[in-house]
């Protein structure tokens, strides 16, 4: 097979950048992070995109890629449909698999079978692998540095899973998933030529506890235009807001728990407290909240999330399992909105308890934290503002974009230097 010809240090680069879906519409975290990166690294380096597409997302999805990548090769699968007896039989196969779930399910001879050809031609300097999930597609071999793009470590997700999980069969699968996916994650850690963490906190775990050799961080980013403070805009008292996909079990648990934890004692100080659910897909779990309980409300998807972070007095990320970088608290942040969460919400974060955000770990606490942003609001503009600039100033995508190019350089020259 040959492999790309000798890059001249300081050119740009072609990157092959593979993942396991479009990222139109642009909703959720994971899709927001790759996508501000790839337009960037698009500005002075060629992108060619390599995805599963199973017709989930936008109409447009496919003609729209042209925003992130001069190239788009696509690999079209047909889903199963949840409930149905062929999503039945794959999770019933998958249970034999000692692969995670996740995995088990993105792979994709096609998708392995496309990257192989797409390398083949030799004009390719670095294969980037988006997450954990599409990598049992990439094959060992290839003649080209792969870069595994990490958003987090997903094992430490499902260990958390487990430790809140009060039905006994509930808590042995998430067990049985963070075992299986601990001991996947760590091989992929060292199978590839470079690994990039979103946080030096996640840069330590993979390099301590998996043994990678070659891990480097980015920060998260935010764009800053986009998400900048309305001029004027009057903030609705004693109103909270959550944001994200609510179709992610974290998300899911982090608003049951606030709800039906939480927010009963912040009602017994403010009554009149009201929390609004801004996210895609909420469960049936999640559309329950606001018919068992008073003062919330969950919206669905919306076309804009920046009203709701507008009209609202604080924004809580009652999060107790995780992993990576909340980009949902950046956001806020560049809005100028005061943000509480708990530390496993802002982990891997440069905040500041006190100055830039407020951190809680108790039910107790966070809404003793809620309560007393709600009752000074002059503090909760302080805090946000301090929050705001501390954002505006260090995380634009730009430079994020140019640390990421720089790492993915440096696997190249060091990939060529052993290479015959």
């Amino acid at each position: 097979m040959p492999h790309a010809s000798r890059r001249v240090p300081g050119a740009p680069l072609h990157i092959l950048w593979i993942k396991t879906e479009l990222l139109h519409p642009v909703t959720v975290g994971g899709r927001i992070r790759t996508f501000n990166m790839l337009r960037e690294l698009r500005r002075r380096h060629h992108v060619t995109y390599l995805a599963l597409d199973d017709g989930t997302g936008d109409p447009d999805a496919a003609e729209r890629a042209s925003e992130y990548a001069h190239e788009l090769i696509r690999i079209r699968v047909r889903p199963a449909r949840r409930g149905s007896l062929r999503f039945a039989a794959g999770v019933a196969g998958s249970l034999l698999s000692p692969l995670p779930y996740v995995v088990w399910r993105a792979r994709s001879s096609a998708l392995a079978r496309a990257l192989e050809e797409r390398v083949a031609r030799g004009d390719i300097d670095v294969v980037v692998c988006d997450f954990i999930f599409p990598s049992e597609n990439v094959p060992n071999g290839l003649r080209t540095p792969i870069v595994l793009f990490q958003h987090n470590v997903e094992a430490a997700i499902w260990r958390r899973h487990a430790e809140v999980r009060t039905n006994p069969l509930a808590r042995a699968f998430f067990r049985a998933q963070w075992r299986r996916m601990h001991r996947f994650e760590a091989a992929q850690c060292r199978r590839f030529d470079q690994v990039i963490a979103v946080s030096e906190h996640d840069k330590k775990t993979m390099r301590d506890e998996y043994q990678a050799s070659h891990v480097a961080a980015v920060p998260t980013g935010v764009d800053t235009d986009y998400f900048s403070p309305a001029p004027a805009a009057p903030r609705r008292p004693n109103s909270l807001v959550f944001t994200g996909a609510m179709d992610w079990l974290p998300n899911e648990d982090a608003m049951s728990y606030f709800v039906e934890t939480i927010l009963p004692i912040v009602h017994r100080e403010l009554p009149d407290t009201h929390l609004t659910i801004v996210g895609r897909n909420p469960s049936a779990r999640v559309r329950a909240l606001a018919e068992q309980h008073r003062g919330v409300t969950v919206t669905g998807s919306v076309p804009d999330v920046r009203p709701y972070l507008d009209a609202a007095s604080a924004f809580i990320v009652p999060l107790r399992i995780g992993g990576g970088t909340r980009l949902k608290i950046f956001e806020a942040l560049a809005m100028d909105l005061p943000v509480i969460s708990t530390p496993v919400g802002a982990e891997g974060l440069d905040t500041v308890h006190g100055e830039t955000i407020v951190l809680a770990e108790s039910a107790t606490e966070f809404a003793a934290a809620v309560v007393q942003l709600l009752r000074n609001p002059a503090e909760g503009r302080a805090l946000g503002c301090r929050g705001g600039e501390f954002v505006r100033s260090r995380f634009d995508w730009a430079p994020v974009a140019d640390v990421f190019a720089d790492i993915c350089a440096s696997a190249v020259e060091r990939h060529a230097a052993y290479t015959p």
